[in-house]
């Protein structure tokens, strides 16, 4: 059929659904874009500091085989900020705080180099197209990560470390994933060693300026044909086209849209909550399925003041809430952010917290890592827990028994219906290079449909 006259809705307005858009636009769909929040991005959100500086809430890095998301930063004009650190990181390891000129805490080298040598293996193992395939792949799903660590290693320091490693490469509780899912998702990021790098590897940059910038480019790509304040409640198909049922935020908005193919690109705790009728063939989400446990704190600060006392502002601590931060100033040193994260089983505990317990442990925390420098001008929190439209960031955690259930169905469309998001992408599950690939390839399964329909005005992209 011509592709002028398909109509498309793409529900979720973040970096994926934003690209799918873009995509099916070039090809002359006829696309409506719908999106729950007020604003477009998904999980990634900028923070505004005191001093202007806009800091990520959500996803942030980046390295040098995120390819479709470096090409996009060049095709919108947006520039990259090196994470390159100098001075020592700071380490508060059983209350004890040291610092040190190297990123490895202070805990026995060879238990650490151990547990890496068993987790190389696994991770190879691994069948990064297809993981529910994988040699032992069975055993492996229903097993969770902290039992695999139980049978595995037996050193005490490599059991400190582990849920430290787990927080900061997956937003993870290792006993609420399944081993398959861990050993997946640091093979689909490029491996241990691309993944946990800075310099060389998948945290080597940062957007000058926020991602968010990405998306707000992208929308604006999208123009009018995309609608804000629209949370989808049920998707309804038959042989000749597709009803969206959504909330409209007064009577005089539409609450129904009708198209010949959808793309739902949402994490899949909240597809999982759609009403599809026909109803799905296997689900997007069960039981198991977690949210990413991550919560980010920015400590906000005129300059970078750590560095006048030898530090980088990198740090990792064995007790909560603030269990790594980091340096994520702007590249003029305009202002001094501090970005910490509270991931995993601390992530829960700290978002049950109010809003002024949050800040009170996040600066008690802060003065005990780094006690000569000043209070910060201001402590923000951003909880991805808490969030109504995301249901946790980095991205979706698969327990026992997920990937062999859903990993099968992970993309294959639902009639009409087809799927994107970080979640639904094999390669770079859980990154932003995840979600563009992913809406790249639900808008050529798109393209490539046949679906008649009445010609309607197209998209010029």
């Amino acid at each position: 059929m011509s592709r002028e006259s398909m109509r498309v809705v793409v529900v979720g307005a973040g970096l994926a659904g934003l690209t799918a858009a873009i995509d099916l636009a070039a090809e002359g769909a006829d696309v409506t874009v719908l999106e729950a929040r007020d604003r477009v991005g998904g999980r990634m959100h900028g923070i505004r500091m005191s001093t202007g500086v806009v800091a990520d809430g959500g996803a942030a890095y980046l390295g040098v085989r995120h390819t479709e998301l470096l090409a996009l930063i060049r095709e919108y004009g947006l520039h990259l900020a090196s994470t390159a650190m100098t001075g020592d990181s700071t380490f508060l390891i059983a209350n004890q705080r040291t610092t040190t000129a190297g990123r490895v805490p202070p805990l026995d080298a060879v238990a650490l180099g151990g547990l890496f040598d068993q987790l190389e293996d696994l991770v190879a193992r691994v069948r990064p197209e297809a993981p529910w395939r994988s040699a032992d792949a069975q055993r492996l799903d229903r097993l969770s990560a902290a039992r695999w660590l139980a049978e595995s290693v037996s050193h005490p320091d490599a059991h400190t470390f582990f849920p430290l490693f787990l927080g900061e490469m997956m937003a993870a509780d290792p006993a609420a994933i399944s081993a398959l899912h861990m050993a997946f998702y640091l093979r689909s990021g490029g491996g241990i060693r691309y993944l946990n790098a800075f310099e060389g590897g998948a945290q080597q940059w940062r957007i000058d300026g926020g991602a968010h910038l990405l998306c707000q480019a992208l929308a604006e790509r999208v123009g009018d044909r995309l609608t804000l304040r629209r949370p989808v409640r049920a998707i309804e198909q038959d042989a000749d086209q597709v009803v969206i049922h959504c909330d409209s935020p007064d009577a005089d908005a539409p609450s129904q849209y009708r198209a010949d193919r959808v793309v739902v690109a949402i994490p899949p705790l909240l597809a999982q909550g759609i009403q599809f009728r026909p109803g799905l063939r296997t689900p997007r989400a069960t039981a198991a399925t977690g949210r990413g446990c991550a919560v980010k704190v920015h400590l906000d600060y005129p300059a970078p003041v750590w560095r006048e006392h030898g530090l980088s502002g990198w740090s990792v601590s064995t007790d909560g809430p603030l269990l790594s931060t980091v340096d994520d100033s702007p590249p003029d040193d305009s202002a001094g952010v501090l970005t910490a994260f509270v991931t995993g089983a601390a992530a829960s505990e700290y978002s049950a917290l109010s809003t002024a317990e949050q800040t009170d442990a996040a600066l008690t925390h802060t003065r005990r890592l780094f006690p000569r420098l000043p209070a910060p001008t201001r402590c923000t929190v951003t909880d991805w827990l808490a969030e109504t439209y995301s249901r946790g960031c980095y991205a979706a955690l698969f327990g026992p028994g997920d990937w062999l259930r859903l990993g099968p169905t992970l993309t294959q469309p639902h009639g009409r219906i087809h799927w994107a998001g970080t979640e639904t992408s094999l390669e770079f599950f859980g990154l932003m290079e995840g979600a563009i690939r992913s809406g790249r390839r639900a808008a050529a399964e798109v393209a490539n449909a046949e679906t008649p329909s009445s010609p309607r005005k197209v998209l010029t992209p």
